[in-house]
């Protein structure tokens, strides 16, 4: 990793640091994310322009400020500039939409390295979750996709996966289903826009006595304070819909973890090869 890389890392941890142990609104964690994902220029920024990338109001802007404890945003500016303090990314040749949106991509992939260079928390959600029998995997609407690839997998390694996809009035039949079949922990899948059921699914597992896990695109969004370890990847926000490379590696590298965690998996991967071989399942 350069210099400048680790820079810009060092500045988000900073900033994240700077947010944890404050109350604050969802509009408040959206500038706060913002600020995270654009460590670089925070210090930099006008309210205005800040307002603008987080899609929120100037006023909204100093309010936030304020409820850090600053007297009004300046201050902050000025305390970013004092403790994180950052070379603006020089100039370089202009880039179209679509590759800045691949740029900001691969910055979302550094930054998830550089999280990962403490293992702990990955490896503990492993154990976690590979010692669930079942094991319930959570995502609706855009995490979906994310929810069903993790689960599509573990079940190659893990005895009982169950997916719940679908929100609903049924959704909490299935996760008190998973309880009562014996179930310790249930991962969750969670990406903007935050569905309020998934929200409230979280809130409803903790309460049955589940561990939940999951994989967000902040530290500061709303399921976090539903979850019990929470493993942040961003996503990319310069297309018209978000993009969601980081929070599929993270999920792949905890795939990784949960067979570290169970004994067996390596024979249950070698018997699937052996069955699919049999039945002529893949075309190479």
């Amino acid at each position: 990793m350069s210099d400048a890389d680790g820079g810009t890392t060092s500045a988000s941890t900073r900033l994240q640091k700077l947010f944890e142990g404050h109350r604050l609104t969802p509009t408040q964690r959206r500038i706060a994310h913002c600020m995270v994902r654009r460590a670089a220029d925070a210090p930099f920024l006008s309210s205005v322009e800040l307002a603008e990338l987080a899609g929120v109001s100037q006023p909204s802007v100093t309010r936030f400020a304020v409820a850090l404890g600053f007297d009004g945003y300046p201050a902050l500016r000025r305390h970013l500039r004092e403790v994180a303090p950052v070379e603006r990314p020089a100039e370089g040749d202009v880039l179209n939409e679509y590759q800045q949106a691949v740029q900001a991509e691969i910055e979302n992939l550094r930054h998830l390295s550089a999280l990962l260079a403490d293992t702990g928390p990955v490896e503990r959600a492993g154990r976690v979750l590979g010692a669930s029998r079942p094991l319930p995997v959570l995502g609706l609407r855009a995490a979906s996709a994310q929810a069903r690839g993790f689960a599509y997998f573990a079940a190659k390694v893990h005895p009982d996966v169950r997916l719940l996809d679908e929100g609903g009035t049924m959704l909490a039949d299935r996760i008190d289903a998973a309880v009562r079949a014996g179930a310790s922990a249930l991962l969750c899948f969670a990406l903007p826009r935050h569905p309020r059921e998934v929200v409230e699914a979280l809130e409803h597992a903790r309460a049955a006595g589940l561990t939940v896990v999951t994989v967000a695109d902040s530290a500061f969004a709303p399921v976090a304070k539903h979850t019990d370890l929470l493993l942040p990847a961003a996503v990319g926000t310069g297309l018209a819909f978000d993009t969601a490379c980081a929070p599929m590696l993270l999920g792949r590298v905890l795939l990784e973890a949960v067979c570290d965690a169970l004994p067996d998996a390596q024979a249950r991967l070698e018997d699937f090869d052996a069955q699919a071989a049999a039945r002529g399942l893949f075309a190479e």
